[in-house]
């Protein structure tokens, strides 16, 4: 087994990536933000990573307190993997990083995304002013995972789930809900071709996808604010 290698460093922030910054650990806490999951079902949604890398990552962040193993009561009676409460915290760490990553002029838009990583990007890409004053309850289905979605005094929360008494139901896929919610592609047209079923109100369900917005590309902005400096300094 490969020595694990920290930075010696006083700062806190070192001590952090000595606990999450290996390859791979930041990814499957992303994978355990919405919920429990079985070892199976994280070797799924990170198809990339070996067996062995992911077992000794989850024993590493174990051992790090950020995550725990319990096993679900009956009738499931099966072992899954969640967040400490103190591991719980890196959500807002990691919706910063997604924020600032898709700024990036090498980061390709569109790629496909797991339904972890679609469901928390909307956390980090909801526009407040459209939040405000906007009260929706959904529930979306990805196959046989199921989340429950509340917006709530400009809070967007979502978990895995069935919701209560949402306004709609939503079946789709995460290629589909990616191009509506993010490249505003028409929702009628997804309904007629089948690829989004749902029942319930069709305009809370608008009105969830246009809560989003992808931020300006790094190189955008700054050649924005270095044109004005320029004009500014004539």
């Amino acid at each position: 087994m490969a020595i694990k290698r920290k930075y010696d460093d006083g700062c806190a922030a070192a001590h952090a990536l000595d606990l999450v910054g290996d390859r791979w650990a930041l990814l499957i806490v992303r994978e355990l933000l919405l919920g429990p999951k079985r070892f199976t079902a994280l070797r799924s949604s990170l198809p990339s990573i070996s067996p062995n890398v992911l077992t000794q990552r989850l024993n590493d962040l174990e051992a790090a307190s950020v995550l725990k193993r319990r096993r679900l009561p009956p009738p499931a009676e099966v072992w899954v993997y969640e967040l400490t409460d103190w591991g719980r915290e890196l959500e807002p760490v990691i919706l910063q990083l997604a924020r600032w990553g898709v700024r990036s002029p090498a980061f390709l838009r569109g790629a496909p995304l797991g339904v972890d990583a679609l469901l928390l990007s909307f956390k980090s890409m909801v526009v407040p002013e459209r939040a405000k004053g906007c009260e929706l309850s959904l529930e979306l289905a990805f196959d046989q995972e199921i989340f429950h979605v509340a917006l709530r005094r400009g809070r967007l929360d979502i978990g895995r789930g069935a919701s209560n008494r949402p306004q709609a139901k939503i079946a789709t896929d995460t290629a589909t809900l990616l191009r509506l919610a993010y490249g505003k592609a028409p929702l009628d047209q997804a309904i007629e071709s089948g690829r989004l079923r749902y029942t319930g109100q069709k305009a809370a369900i608008q009105e969830f996808l246009d809560l989003f917005a992808l931020p300006e590309t790094a190189d955008a902005c700054d050649s924005g604010a270095s044109a004005a400096t320029t004009t500014q300094s004539r």
